[in-house]
This record gives C-alpha cells, sequence and structure tokens, in this order.
C-alpha cells in the first residue's frame, strides 16, 4: 500500500473481517450525539478503566511525569497520573465528537481567539504552518477551528484499512484536504499555494530524523523536519494551543508568529518549538498525551526510561 495515498473505500469492508470494525465505528457514533456533559461524564469513567486496565500506557506516563515534574511529589504526580487518565478517557468522546458529531455539539462550547494572526500572515501571500501539540482534545479543536478557518491536515494512516478510510473522510470532510503524513511533497506544495497546514511535530519517530533537544529538561529526540518544512514550503510559523476548561468549554488560542525560525541550527530549532509546546502543555498538564513514549529514543549509552515490555 501506498503510504501517500489517501485511504479509499473498498467493497471488502462489508466482509465478516470487517464487522468488529463497524461495532467500533458504530459505538463512536453514539458516543457522537450524547450531550456532551453526559459523554464526557462517561468518558472519566473510561479514564478510571484505563488507569486500572491499561497498564503499560499508565506506566508509561507515571514515567513521563516523574521525569518532566520532578518537582512534585509522589503524591501529586499519582493525582496528576489519574487526571491524565481521565483525559484520556474523554478524549475517546471529544474525538468522537469532533469526527461523526452534529455540529451544535460543539458550535456554543468553545472560544477562539488569535485568527487575525493567521489573516495577516496570509495576506502577504504566504503559506501558513499552524503547529501544535498532541493535546487529548486535538480532533474535537479541528473541527471547532474548521468554522472559522479553511485549513489542511497531516494525518498517520490507522493500520486498520476500514478505520483509515473513515477518519480520513471524517477529517476531509471538515479540514480541506487531509494529508498523509509520509507524503512532504504535497505537504510543502500547499505551503506555497498559500494554504494553513496543521502540523503536530511533537512525537518520537526515532534517532533517523531528529536531533536530541530539551523538553522538559529531558533530552528527546525531536524532529527535524519543521524547520526543512518550513524553509521548502517558503511559510509563516504560528503556534496553536487548545484546552478544555473546567465547565467543559474549549478554548482555541491561536499565538503570533515565531520570528527568527529557523535559523539553521537543526538543535536550537528543535529546542525552539519544544520550549513553545512547553508552554502550552505547562497550563493544562493532563490534557497532554502523555501516553505517548515521548523518551522512547534515547541518546548513545543511555538505557530506556520505560519498562520493556513482556513477551
Amino acid at each position: 500500500m501506498d503510504k501517500r495515498s489517501i485511504p479509499k473505500f473498498h467493497p471488502s469492508f462489508y466482509g465478516p473481517r470487517y464487522w468488529p470494525t463497524w461495532l467500533v465505528l458504530g459505538f463512536f457514533y453514539l458516543l457522537s450525539i450524547l450531550p456532551m456533559s453526559i459523554g464526557l461524564g462517561f468518558g472519566r469513567l473510561i479514564g478510571d478503566l484505563f488507569y486500572y486496565v491499561a497498564r503499560s500506557r499508565r506506566h508509561i506516563t507515571e514515567v513521563n511525569i516523574a521525569n518532566c515534574f520532578p518537582q512534585l511529589s509522589a503524591d501529586e504526580q499519582r493525582q496528576l497520573v489519574r487526571k491524565i487518565m481521565h483525559s484520556t478517557g474523554k478524549a475517546v468522546v471529544e474525538t468522537a465528537v469532533g469526527l461523526w458529531g452534529p455540529r451544535y455539539q460543539i458550535q456554543k462550547r468553545h472560544t477562539i481567539t488569535g485568527l487575525e494572526h493567521i489573516e495577516a500572515a496570509r495576506a502577504t501571500g504566504q503559506g501558513v504552518l499552524l503547529i501544535g501539540c498532541h493535546f487529548t482534545t486535538l480532533d474535537l479543536v479541528g473541527r471547532i477551528l474548521s468554522l472559522h478557518l479553511d485549513f489542511d491536515v497531516l494525518y498517520r494512516k490507522d493500520p486498520n484499512p476500514l478505520l483509515a478510510y473513515k477518519i480520513a473522510k471524517a477529517r476531509g470532510d471538515f479540514a480541506g484536504e487531509a494529508i498523509v503524513r509520509a507524503d512532504t511533497r504535497r505537504l510543502i506544495s500547499n505551503l506555497r499555494q498559500g494554504n494553513v497546514v496543521w502540523y503536530a511535530p511533537d512525537q518520537d519517530y526515532g534517532a533517523k530524523y531528529s536531533v536530541f533537544a530539551p523538553f522538559f529538561g529531558v533530552q528527546a529526540a525531536t524532529i527535524v523536519g519543521t524547520s526543512r518544512i518550513v524553509t521548502m514550503g517558503k511559510a509563516i510559523v504560528i503556534p496553536l494551543e487548545h484546552y478544555r476548561d473546567e465547565n467543559n468549554h474549549y478554548q482555541v488560542v491561536i499565538g503570533a508568529p515565531l520570528q527568527d525560525y529557523p535559523t539553521g541550527d537543526d538543535v536550537a530549532d528543535a529546542t525552539r518549538i519544544n520550549q513553545v509546546f512547553e508552554k502550552a502543555i505547562a497550563k493544562h498538564p493532563d490534557q497532554y498525551l502523555w501516553v505517548h513514549r515521548r523518551f522512547k529514543t534515547r541518546p548513545p549509552g543511555e538505557p530506556s526510561l520505560y519498562a520493556k515490555k513482556k513477551s
């Protein structure tokens, strides 16, 4: 399968092999039409289940928090891990609403600021690389952003072809274009055409495409592609952050363009992007995707931070 191609529907999706996937999709659809207050309450229960059942993900979260927030006491770290699991459970509902929910679910449940920064950038004729990180509210906020702005979105294909097709189609319905992450040529072309592209370069993709730069004081493999995409796409870089407040209202904040970026120094540029993300995450650390092995790749000679998976 071409990693750069957009997933397409295939008649085999109706076969028995995919019946469990259809059941999962039906479950997501039901979640998407629940009133948000009920849905998010259910999501919190899913988070409690994750805490006790998804032990490997809880371990990853505990390691990440211990390393990134050493100033917290052991009890404070445990409380934060529990809140992270709650946010991860709520993300199941938020993703369902973002991809398949009715528009009224989000129309009056959000506030967005900073659109003038994108308008000013586009007035120059340049494309905009909208950089954000993997908050648990990502898919829902993508839907919210589409109410105010035309933009393209990058994504990684799910290994399940039916799920990959349904997710790509849902995102394509509200985003300008769903670009497969591997299709760098398309990404750069769209930026050169003056498009806005949402890009989240905060995960560990291995040492081959990365340099080590500090992330909350820990050396993290950070991809160098961001600065190169900006250079080749002749784009302006604008940060994006988003979170759910205590009233289950969604705040979307578009920042001012980054100045003097990129510099040509891969480590300095990677550090700059990590600092942008640190500032956003610190406001609501429980809503970041800490279940991801952010520190999977270690500098030469350093041992893994995470326990080995049991065979």
